[in-house]
C-alpha cells in the first residue's frame, strides 16, 4: 500500500517501510544481515554531519556505520555492530521535492544503498539489487 500525501510519517512508520524493503532482499543477503542494527532518526547527529563535512542536515538521507563484509577481519571482532541509519526528515524532504515516486520506493532506495555498503557493493551492483527488490 503506498502512502498518499497527508501528515508526515512517523519514525515507526518509516522503520516499518525500511524493514519491509529489507525483507524483500534476496535470501542470500538477508542471511548475512543478522548482526546489522537498523535505526530511523529524524536527522543525523551534528557530530556525524561534522565528520562527513556536511553543513545541511537535509543533505544526508541515510548512513551505514561499520566495516563492509569484504573488509572485515578477525581483529575487528568485539566492536560495535554495523548499523544502517535512515534520516526521516531529509527523506521526506527529498520525497516532496521529487514528487515522482512513492515514499516506500524512496525509503527502499535509501535502505538498499546503505545495505549495499554493508556488502561492499558498487553503485552498479546496488542499482541491480534495487531493481530486483521492486
Amino acid at each position: 500500500m503506498s502512502r498518499t500525501i497527508g501528515t508526515p510519517c512517523t519514525l515507526a512508520e518509516m522503520e516499518r517501510m525500511g524493514r519491509a524493503a529489507m525483507a524483500r532482499l534476496p535470501q542470500v543477503f538477508r542471511e548475512q544481515m543478522h548482526d546489522v542494527v537498523f535505526k530511523v532518526e529524524d536527522f543525523a547527529a551534528q557530530e556525524v554531519l561534522d565528520d562527513l563535512g556536511i553543513d545541511n542536515p537535509f543533505a544526508l538521507t541515510g548512513l551505514y556505520e561499520g566495516e563492509a563484509l569484504t573488509e572485515r577481519s578477525i581483529e575487528q571482532s568485539g566492536g560495535m555492530p554495523p548499523t544502517v541509519y535512515l534520516y526521516r526528515r531529509p527523506i521526506l524532504d527529498e520525497w516532496a521535492e521529487r514528487g515522482d515516486e512513492t515514499l516506500e520506493h524512496l525509503v527502499a532506495h535509501v535502505v538498499i544503498h546503505e545495505i549495499g555498503h554493508h556488502f561492499g557493493l558498487s553503485d552498479e551492483d546496488m542499482h541491480s539489487l534495487e531493481d530486483g527488490v521492486e
